[in-house]
C-alpha cells in the first residue's frame, strides 16, 4: 500500500486542498495537534503582512469520523482569509470587474516559464499556483503523517542552522528533548548566540531591501532499519527524500548526513564503523551517513539539510521583460516575506514525515493501524532490532 498526498489551491484563492489517500483505518488524530504545525509554518522572524491575516486551521472534509480515520481517503481544507481582499482578481467565475493582467515576471520564480509553457499571458495565472502559500496544504497533509509515524514511536523535527552567511555551530549529538524549545526562537534556532545574529542578519538586509535564503535541517528519530531499497533506483529511500525536499518551493539543495562534507575527507574519516553488543544490538557510533546506507535506513537518526534561496520577490524589483510589450521593465512588486527559512523548516518536516509514512505502508501494509504495528513489531524481533 502506498501513500499518496496530493494539493489543490492558488495563493489567494478561497483556499487550499489537501488529499492524503492511503493510510490505514483506526489512526486516532487530534484536531490541536494537526492545527498546531500549521500555525508553526506561520512562525519567524521576517515574515511579512500575509501572516498577520491568516490564522491557519485545517478543516476535515471527508476520511475521518469522530477522530478515526476510516481507511479511505482524508480531505482536509485550509481557508483563505485573503480571498476577501482578492475576490474579484482570484475569483474562480467570470466577474464584471476590469481585471488588469500582471505583465511583469519575476527573475527566480515560475512566472516566465510557466506563461510561456502554458501558452499564458496574465503571470497571476501562474504564480498563484506557485507561490509557497500551497506548502500550508502540505503541511496539514504532513501532520496526518506525522501522526501515523507516532503509532510506530517516530519524531519528526527541524532547526534553522544557517541564514545567509550566519550559521550555528556544529551540535552533536542531537535527542527529541533538544527540539523542545526550537519554537521559542524567532528563527527556530538551537543556539541562543547564533540565533540573535540571525534575527540581526535580517533586520540588516530587510532595510537593504533585500530577501535571505539559508539551510534549514530535519531530523527524525525512531527509525526502523530496511525502510527504502537497494533494489532499485525509485525505490531508494535518500532518493524520495531528495525529491520531496527539493520540491518545496526555492530548495536548491538538500544532503543526507553529512553529505557535501564527505566528498572532502578520505573514507576512513566518512563512514559509521560497525559495532554490535547483546545489549544495543547492531550500532554506530557516529551518524555521517544520515541513517540511509544504500537506499535504505539503518536505524540511527535520520538527517537531512535543505539549502533554501532568497525568496524572488523584492522590495527593490530586479530588472526584467515586459511579457505583452517586450521591453525591458522592473519585475512585479507584491507583498512578501524577508526570510522564510523558519517555515521552511516545518514545510521539510512534513516532507519527510510523508516519505517516510509511505515507506513504512509500503514495508507493513495493513487496513487497520493494528495490523501495521503488529507487521512492525514481528520484523523488528526478526532483525533483532533494539529501539533507541
Amino acid at each position: 500500500m502506498a501513500l499518496r498526498l496530493i494539493t489543490a489551491g492558488e495563493s489567494h484563492g478561497p483556499g487550499l486542498t489537501c488529499i492524503v489517500e492511503g493510510l490505514p483505518a483506526g489512526l486516532r488524530l487530534d484536531r490541536e495537534v494537526l492545527d498546531r504545525d500549521l500555525a508553526r509554518r506561520q512562525l519567524g522572524h521576517g515574515r511579512g503582512g500575509r501572516m498577520k491575516i491568516e490564522k491557519d486551521a485545517a478543516e476535515v472534509t471527508a476520511g475521518v469520523r469522530h477522530g478515526r480515520t476510516l481507511g479511505g481517503p482524508i480531505a482536509l481544507r485550509v481557508h483563505n482569509r485573503d480571498y476577501a481582499n482578492w475576490e474579484e482578481r482570484m475569483n474562480p467565475w467570470p466577474v464584471e470587474a476590469d481585471v488588469a493582467e500582471v505583465h511583469l515576471p519575476r527573475p527566480g520564480h515560475a512566472d516566465l516559464v510557466g506563461t510561456m509553457k502554458y501558452g499564458l499571458t496574465d503571470v497571476r495565472d501562474v504564480l498563484e499556483r506557485a507561490s509557497a502559500r500551497e506548502t500550508a496544504a502540505r503541511v496539514a497533509g504532513g501532520a496526518l503523517c506525522k501522526a501515523f509515524l507516532a503509532e510506530f514511536g517516530v519524531e519528526v523535527f527541524s532547526h534553522v542552522i544557517q541564514i545567509t552567511g550566519v550559521a550555528a555551530p556544529p551540535r552533536e549529538p542531537l535527542t527529541p528533548e533538544d527540539f523542545a524549545h526550537v519554537d521559542d526562537s524567532p528563527v527556530r534556532c538551537l543556539d541562543p548566540e547564533a540565533s540573535k545574529a540571525m534575527v540581526e542578519e535580517i533586520n540588516r538586509l530587510r532595510k537593504a531591501n533585500e530577501s535571505l535564503g539559508g539551510v534549514f535541517e530535519v531530523r527524525a528519530f525512531g527509525v526502523t532499519p530496511g525502510l527504502g531499497s537497494h533494489v532499485s533506483w525509485e525505490e531508494r529511500l535518500d532518493g524520495r527524500l531528495g525529491q520531496a525536499i527539493l520540491s518545496i518551493q526555492a530548495m536548491k539543495g538538500v544532503s543526507i548526513g553529512a553529505g557535501f562534507e564527505v566528498a572532502g575527507v578520505p573514507g576512513s574519516q566518512a563512514h559509521d564503523e560497525i559495532f554490535y553488543t547483546e545489549e544495543r544490538g547492531y550500532f554506530r557510533e557516529t551518524n555521517r551517513s544520515g541513517g540511509v546506507e544504500g537506499g535504505m535506513s539503518t536505524g540511527e537518526p535520520l538527517i537531512v539539510r535543505a539549502a533554501m534561496k532568497p525568496l524572488p520577490t523584492l522590495t527593490k524589483p530586479l530588472r526584467s521583460v515586459d511579457i505583452a510589450t517586450k521591453q525591458p521593465a522592473e519585475a512585479l512588486r507584491e507583498r512578501t516575506d524577508s526570510a522564510t527559512i523558519p517555515a521552511a523548516g516545518v514545510v521539510g518536516e512534513a516532507m519527510v514525515a510523508f516519505v517516510l509514512a509511505d515507506a513504512y505502508r509500503r514495508k507493513f501494509g495493513g487496513d487497520h493501524i493494528d495490523d501495521a504495528k503488529a507487521a512492525l513489531a514481528a520484523y523488528e524481533e526478526r532483525i533483532g532490532w533494539r529501539r533507541r
